[in-house]
């Protein structure tokens, strides 16, 4: 198993405790905004579905007119016009029982051009979750845009073009796939990727691995994480119950739940997931918390284990809540 701290420039995973007034999450409200279908067919990022394209933008604001034509001593107050967002989403990477996997996670953005701020979150590591991380080096690409034959990323210079020191192959090949995924889930299109070092030049590599001929999303079951939580969001505050959502490519279709304080599983359940052989399919529980007294939990999505933990055991995914 890979171990995200190999990644070069990349700051030390954190452990599962964290303070829950951290900031910068989509609240449950705005994600819920998105519609538990349209956020859950963003596993696939051909879907033709607008669920992760987007969120409703807010409506821009009308420039503030004058009071009065006449001049006057009074200075003129600017009213500066509101920024509208969207919702999109970023793969970022976890372990696995299989290995470094990609989660999604849904994050709100400027409108004004998601592809651009999606690859800002990619390489400035931004995650919601303590538990992700981004194996792409700390920087910035030059531009991120659509053109005619797919998915363009200008490099910040040549640098990138190979693999950094202490990221392996197979790092390196899933840092791309960050990009691909991302990319595509944002404009739900299934297009392929190509990096340039240079506008008008030609494609080159990015960490070593060739874009020439365009780089494709690889088979979800060899990159995603097998279960991925969609909602509730990390550090989620619940009242009474909540709807867990998310997707999954789990034995039978089924994924186990559990609410565990301090290691200790003070509830469960399971949910039945659309399909699992092919792909991953979305999910949904209904969670009761009411008996629960108020205090910090961790919500667990997990694939059923048909072997008994004599495999490599299930793979989960973690959300911290807290119940009020």
């Amino acid at each position: 198993m890979w171990s995200l701290s190999a990644a070069p420039h990349r700051r030390h995973r954190r452990h599962r405790a964290v303070a829950l007034g951290l900031a910068g999450g989509l609240s449950l409200a705005a994600l819920a905004g998105c519609g538990d279908d349209a956020a859950e067919n963003a596993e696939d990022p051909g879907s033709t579905s607008s669920d992760e394209a987007s969120a409703t933008p807010s409506d821009d604001a009308e420039p503030s007119e004058e009071a009065s034509a006449t001049p006057t001593d009074e200075p003129t107050e600017e009213t500066e016009e509101p920024t509208s967002t969207t919702t999109v989403p970023v793969y970022v990477v976890g372990d696995t029982p299989q290995g470094q996997r990609l989660f999604r996670e849904f994050r709100s953005v400027e409108a004004s051009d998601p592809l651009v701020a999606a690859g800002e979150m990619l390489t400035g590591g931004s995650t919601l979750d303590p538990d992700y991380d981004s194996l792409l080096p700390t920087g910035s690409f030059t531009d991120v845009r659509q053109g005619e034959d797919g998915f363009e990323v200008v490099l910040e210079d040549a640098s990138w073009t190979e693999r950094p020191d202490g990221m392996t192959a197979a790092q390196a090949a899933l840092a791309v796939q960050q990009v691909v995924y991302t990319l595509q889930g944002v404009a739900q299109e299934r297009q392929p990727l190509r990096a340039f070092t240079e506008d008008g030049g030609e494609a080159t590599t990015l960490f070593g691995v060739p874009t020439a001929n365009g780089v494709k999303a690889a088979p979800q079951l060899q990159t995603l994480g097998l279960v991925n939580v969609t909602m509730p969001e990390e550090a989620t505050v619940v009242k009474d119950s909540f709807t867990a959502t998310g997707v999954a490519s789990s034995f039978e279709g089924t994924v186990p739940w559990e609410v565990r304080s301090g290691g200790e599983v003070v509830q469960d359940g399971f949910a039945t997931a659309d399909g699992y052989l092919d792909r991953l399919y979305p999910w949904s529980a209904e969670v009761d918390v009411s008996d629960l007294d108020p205090g910090t939990y961790t919500f667990v999505a997990m694939t059923s284990d048909p072997s008994g933990g004599e495999g490599a055991g299930p793979t989960e995914d973690t959300k911290t809540i807290r119940v009020e």
